[in-house]
């Protein structure tokens, strides 16, 4: 007979990511708030900006765990801010996720190229924003 104790529970097997430190650069104010809503709920310290340059500054003072990078965005856009933290020996290894509205073969290429880990089609919901973070921080 097996003991209950034995049987592994779900949520055992999902990454906890209370302490998380995440950025969110996303020029929409709502991606922003959203994003930073489900995240600080499941315990993440969440940091946003607006651009690529805003994005830049707080990517150095805060040293984030994970990355999402929207890719259509005034000045500096996702594929050129997702490059130049790639291109940082100390942020290389930082995980970005693409955060667009287009869900092209092109556009996954593109961000693949330029170094990011992961693609994900707005809007998104709360799973597929933890699971891609749980995804990132699990390897």
């Amino acid at each position: 007979m097996t003991d209950v104790t034995d049987v592994p529970v779900a949520s055992d097997t999902v990454p906890k990511l209370g302490g998380l430190k995440i950025l969110v650069i996303d020029d929409s104010k709502t991606i922003r708030r959203t994003a930073e809503t489900l995240l600080s709920k499941e315990g993440c310290t969440v940091y946003t900006a607006i651009d690529g340059f805003d994005a830049l500054a707080k990517i150095a003072d805060h040293q984030p765990d994970v990355i999402f990078v929207d890719i259509m965005m005034p000045r500096l856009d996702g594929y050129q801010t997702c490059s130049l933290i790639k291109h940082n020996k100390a942020f290389s290894h930082t995980p970005v996720i693409m955060l667009s509205s287009k869900d092209g073969l092109f556009d996954r290429a593109r961000g693949r190229i330029v170094g990011s880990e992961q693609y994900l089609t707005k809007p998104f919901t709360k799973d597929e924003l933890l699971g891609a973070i749980a995804n990132q921080v699990s390897r």
